[in-house]
C-alpha cells in the first residue's frame, strides 16, 4: 500500500502523524511511504531522517494526496484539503465530525473512507488513540490556565499553588476521564485546591483513593456545578461522549456566578465544547472574554508540544495503521472490532450513528 503523510496545515498544528521509526515499520513490510517535504521539521524530524529509512519525500501536499492510498494525518482535513481527497481513499486521523457539519458533508461528498482515531474503541469502552493526546491536553489545560490567570494575560492575578500564608487557587475540573484526571493531577502537583466532578460514582471512588489529598471528588449535577463555579479561579471542561457533541454543562447564565478574571479552559471544544459560550480558538489567538470570564478554547492543544505529542501519538496509532496497510481497510475492520468502530464515513455514507444524529443526516449501518 502507498501511505501518504502530508504536512499539517491547521493553524499552528506542528505535529506529524508518523515518526521515522514508524515509517521504517511500513517500509520493512513492503509498503511505500510518501512524506511531504518539511512535514516533520516542527516535531524534530528532518526530511533526511525519513529518507534514511526509505521514505519518498514529495514536494507538495497535492502530490502526497494524489499518490497515497491511505492518508495518515493528525488533524482533520481543512477546507483547502477537501478537494484533494478522492473516492475510495482511506483517511486515518482525528476527525471529530460532530463539531463540524461542513467537514462531515465534505467527506461524504468525497467518497473517501474516514476512520477516526477518536472513535477507535476497545471492548472496555476505552479509546486507545484518544488517550495519549488526552493525557497531553489535560496537563496542558492546567498549564495554560495557570498562564492566563496572570493579570497581564487577563486573569485574576492568582498564583495557582499559592505561597506560605496565602491560599492557593481553586481549580474545578468537570469530567473525570483521562483529560480531567491529568488536569487535576497536574494542578494538585502545583499545589492548587482541586475539585473534580463526574457522573460516575465508581470513577470518583477510584480517584478518591489514588489522587493527592488536595484533590476532592464531587458528584456532578447542575446544582453542584453552580456552587463550585462561585468559588473557582480556573475551570477545566473535559467531558466526552465518543463521536458525539459534548453536553453544555456550563451555560451563559452561570458566568455571572463567577468572579471577573476567572479562566475557563474547554478541552471538549473538539467535540463542540462543554461550555455554552465556547467557540474554537487557535494557538495564535487562544483566548477571548465573555462577561468578564476568560475562555481558552484551542481545538488542537497538544499541537503546541509537537515533539512529545508526535511520539505519543505514533506509539498508539502505529499498530492500527499497520493493520490497515497490511490487510486493507475492509479486512482489517472486519477482523478487528476496535478499528471497525473507528469508521465514521464510508464511501458517501455515515456509518457512525452519533455523527448522523449530530447533523440530522442519514445513518446507514456498516456493511463489510
Amino acid at each position: 500500500m502507498i501511505i501518504g503523510v502530508p504536512k499539517e496545515i491547521k493553524n499552528n498544528e506542528c505535529r506529524i502523524a508518523l515518526t521515522p521509526a514508524g515509517a521504517m515499520e511500513f517500509v520493512r513490510r513492503g509498503h511505500t511511504v510518501c512524506v511531504q517535504s518539511g512535514a516533520g521539521v516542527s516535531s524534530g524530524y528532518a526530511d533526511e531522517d525519513y529518507s534514511a529509512v526509505g521514505v519518498r519525500i514529495l514536494p507538495s501536499i497535492e502530490e502526497v494526496y494524489a499518490a497515497a492510498e491511505m492518508i495518515l494525518k493528525v488533524k482533520e482535513p481543512i477546507e483547502a484539503e477537501y478537494k484533494l481527497v478522492r473516492p475510495g481513499q482511506l483517511l486515518f486521523t482525528y476527525f471529530h465530525f460532530a463539531s463540524s457539519e461542513a467537514l462531515t458533508r465534505a467527506m461524504i461528498d468525497s467518497g473517501a473512507v474516514c476512520c477516526a482515531y477518536e472513535t477507535v474503541e476497545r471492548a472496555d469502552h476505552s479509546l486507545p488513540l484518544l488517550i495519549p493526546m488526552s493525557e497531553v491536553a489535560g496537563r496542558m489545560a492546567t498549564q495554560e490556565g495557570l498562564y492566563f490567570l496572570e493579570k497581564p494575560h487577563g486573569g485574576k492575578g492568582i498564583l495557582l499553588g499559592g505561597v506560605p500564608g496565602v491560599k492557593p487557587a481553586r481549580v474545578f475540573v468537570i469530567g473525570a476521564g483521562v483529560v480531567g484526571t491529568a488536569a487535576a493531577r497536574t494542578a494538585a502537583g502545583i499545589g492548587a485546591d482541586v475539585t473534580i466532578c463526574d457522573i460516575s460514582l465508581p470513577r470518583l471512588t477510584y480517584l478518591d483513593d489514588v489522587m493527592p489529598r488536595n484533590v476532592k471528588t464531587l458528584m456532578s449535577s447542575e446544582y453542584n456545578i453552580r456552587e463550585e463555579l462561585k468559588h473557582a479561579d480556573l475551570v477545566i471542561g473535559s467531558v466526552l461522549i465518543p463521536g458525539a457533541k459534548a453536553p453544555k454543562l456550563v451555560t451563559r447564565d452561570m458566568l455571572k456566578l463567577m468572579e471577573p478574571g476567572t479562566v475557563m479552559v474547554d478541552v471538549a471544544i473538539d467535540q463542540g465544547g462543554c461550555f455554552e459560550t465556547s467557540h474554537p480558538t487557535t494557538h495564535e489567538d487562544p483566548v477571548y472574554c465573555v462577561d468578564g470570564i476568560l475562555h481558552y478554547c484551542v481545538a488542537n492543544i497538544p499541537g503546541a508540544v509537537p515533539y512529545t505529542s508526535t511520539l505519543a501519538l505514533t506509539n498508539a496509532t502505529l499498530p492500527y495503521a499497520l493493520q490497515l496497510a497490511d490487510k486493507g481497510w475492509r479486512r482489517a475492520c472486519l477482523e478487528n472490532e476496535e478499528l471497525r468502530r473507528g469508521l465514521n464515513v464510508v464511501e458517501g455514507k455515515i456509518v457512525y450513528r452519533s455523527v448522523a444524529e449530530a447533523w440530522a443526516l442519514s445513518y446507514e449501518p456498516l456493511q463489510l
